[in-house]
């Protein structure tokens, strides 16, 4: 490790190279900012083999946990144990507010800048008995950390009530332009339109999607990328669905070149999500210029207008089939909408820009003295 470089690590990330939205953004940061700082990325087995190098970082691997449902949790214990008793940083940064409770045992030594993701207790994957524990953990996050950044305006509302705004610090989420090749666009098959999330939970809302796609009678294809399997009854719903539909399920991408070919290649791009923190898929597709129909959840209407993506009312399977009728049979107008959402991207949502904005943030924490 350098010793001339201020020692930060990363917990909460789970393990680089990136397939998800907040390991995304951990990953820009880290690759933009290894030439200034020392990172330690802490990671587990069950996202990640790379251990040691990555990208002018170091990356400790922590054996998968016996008990697959508590092996997040022994992920950040043992992340938390390993930082404050084997190593020596200068700061520590603590992404989601799920692993909020390591602050405890972080806070007797470091300082810790937290990033608020989302609000897991919102997620229908978890169930309600979960939320007391995400509850616990907001509150320790907003008030054990020594600054919370938070990549979204509706995050950063929420978060209003329990600190004062200094303490928060909105930088959204970054998108480094990487527009496939020819090549690669030649791969994909031809017009289609294309649906894609990390994990296809409810919340993600690909059930109204093909609901809104039997209503509308539509006869093309819909490609589907993502792990459909994260919930057997839910995925059930969506086959019965999909049944008289032409609907190619391709599993979770994790060729990032060849998901950039899917996004360019698409007629349209569907996102009818009910539920988000600042989502990177969004970014990603209209940095890659690829019309959009997504839901009017505020988290998307915070960062998109009218005039760059074609709303429909969140979660209503009619409306969307309106909209998907209507954009269909008008692309010219959804380029127009693409070319001026890619636009906006460029000026507030570039990489360089939003890592220039965690920068700061640890600048300003970045002292000699330890602790608080």
């Amino acid at each position: 490790m350098d010793q001339k470089k201020k020692k930060i690590a990363v917990i909460g990330l789970k393990g680089l190279p990136p397939f998800g939205g907040a390991a995304n953004v951990g990953d820009t940061i880290i690759e933009r900012l290894s030439g200034k700082y020392d990172f330690t990325i802490y990671a587990t087995a069950s996202h990640t083999t790379h251990k040691g190098d990555y990208k002018g970082a170091h990356q400790v691997v922590f054996a998968r946990f016996p008990i697959k449902k508590l092996n997040v949790f022994y992920y950040y214990i043992a992340s938390a144990f390993h930082a404050v008793l084997a190593r020596k940083y200068d700061l520590v940064h603590l992404h989601h507010m799920d692993g909020a409770f390591t602050l405890l045992l972080l806070r007797l030594r470091y300082k810790v800048i937290a990033t608020g993701h989302g609000q897991p207790y919102a997620n229908g994957k978890w169930g309600k008995w979960l939320n007391p524990y995400f509850r616990t953990n907001e509150w320790l996050q907003a008030r054990l950390s020594n600054h919370l950044t938070v990549v979204s305006r509706d995050l950063q509302r929420n978060y209003s009530r329990l600190l004062p705004p200094e303490k928060i610090t909105y930088i959204p989420n970054g998108v480094t332009y990487l527009a496939p090749s020819t090549a690669e666009i030649s791969a994909v098959p031809g017009s289609y339109i294309l649906f894609s999330a990390g994990r296809i939970i409810s919340t993600k809302g690909l059930h109204i999607l093909l609901s809104a796609l039997r209503i509308c009678g539509y006869k093309g294809k819909l490609i589907v990328l993502g792990d459909h399997l994260q919930r057997q009854d839910y995925a059930q719903q969506l086959f019965d669905l999909a049944a008289g539909l032409d609907v190619e399920f391709k599993g979770l991408l994790k060729d990032k070149a060849l998901l950039n070919a899917y996004v360019a290649g698409a007629r349209l791009f569907v996102f009818p999500s009910t539920l988000e923190g600042m989502s990177m898929m969004l970014l990603e597709v209209a940095s890659l210029r690829t019309p959009v129909i997504c839901s009017d959840i505020v988290q998307n209407t915070d960062v998109f207008d009218k005039d760059e993506m074609l709303f429909f009312r969140s979660g209503s399977d009619t409306d969307l089939a309106e909209k998907i009728t209507w954009a269909l049979n008008h692309p010219e107008e959804m380029k127009v909408m693409a070319e001026k959402a890619w636009a906006s991207q460029v000026v507030k949502y570039e990489s360089s820009v939003t890592t220039r904005q965690y920068d700061e943030v640890f600048q300003q924490f970045l002292t000699d003295q330890p602790g608080k």
